[in-house]
């Protein structure tokens, strides 16, 4: 039914698509960000090759399980309240079909339809399919196309481990002397796309958010080296 039932949150129809290449965007700066703010903060301790394989493995795997366990959650949460949300239609299409029309009805009058022509549709299209026609004009579900938990968790790990990649060979391919100079500038690169990639996705300023993602990561990777510094200097590690 209408929002009048206080359950239903119509007008939901943004692209599937166009979320999951955001989200893959989104997991791969994260990758780029955790993975490399964990071996510059290593480096900064320490030159061992093993200590910072190790370190950008462990962060690079740990990364990623979570990304897909916290993606899965997620998803499969969406996909219950997407079923709920199917059942509770087909129920009121049973129990109450004349008020479902008028509902229907009253949806294309505010898209702009005549009230004839919107009482035309309404009918031919509850005719044809009641439930996919309130599926999509109320709720913006597609019961043949729900979202998939697995999908988004597999995707979401893929995501950070490419991301993840970045800043590990970054950091143990060149001399150690450059590691972590090459490190910041391959990253704060990769960081200034990915902002402006997610950036023109949205439909935001691309330069605003490819400068804070930049900005972000260089006080991250500051921090994290300045950390391993001191505590190699100290002696701790």
């Amino acid at each position: 039914m209408t929002d009048a039932h206080g359950s239903e949150p119509h007008g939901v129809g943004l692209s599937q698509r166009l979320n999951w290449l955001r989200a893959g965007v989104l997991g791969a700066n994260d990758g780029i960000i955790s993975v490399a703010a964990l071996v510059v903060g290593v480096a900064g301790a320490t030159t061992s090759n093993a200590a910072l394989l190790t370190a950008g493995i462990a962060g690079l795997v740990g990364g990623a399980i979570s990304m897909a366990l916290g993606e899965y959650v997620s998803v499969s949460s969406q996909r219950d309240s997407e079923r709920a949300l199917i059942t509770k239609e087909q129920h009121e299409l049973r129990t109450m079909p004349d008020a479902e029309l008028e509902e229907l009805t009253d949806l294309y009058r505010q898209r702009g339809l005549s009230d004839a022509t919107a009482k035309r549709v309404a009918e031919e299209l509850t005719e044809h399919d009641a439930l996919a026609a309130h599926l999509e004009v109320e709720l913006g579900i597609d019961q043949d196309d729900l979202v998939n938990p697995w999908h988004a968790a597999i995707s979401s790990a893929v995501a950070f481990t490419l991301g993840a990649l970045l800043p590990l060979l970054a950091i143990l391919l060149p001399p150690a002397e450059w590691r972590v100079p090459v490190t910041f500038v391959a990253v704060l690169i990769a960081l200034a796309l990915t902002g402006a990639v997610s950036a023109r996705i949205g439909g935001s300023s691309m330069l605003r958010a490819a400068v804070r993602l930049v900005v972000g990561g260089a006080l991250a990777l500051t921090v994290t080296w300045a950390i391993g510094t001191l505590l190699g200097t100290t002696g701790v590690v």
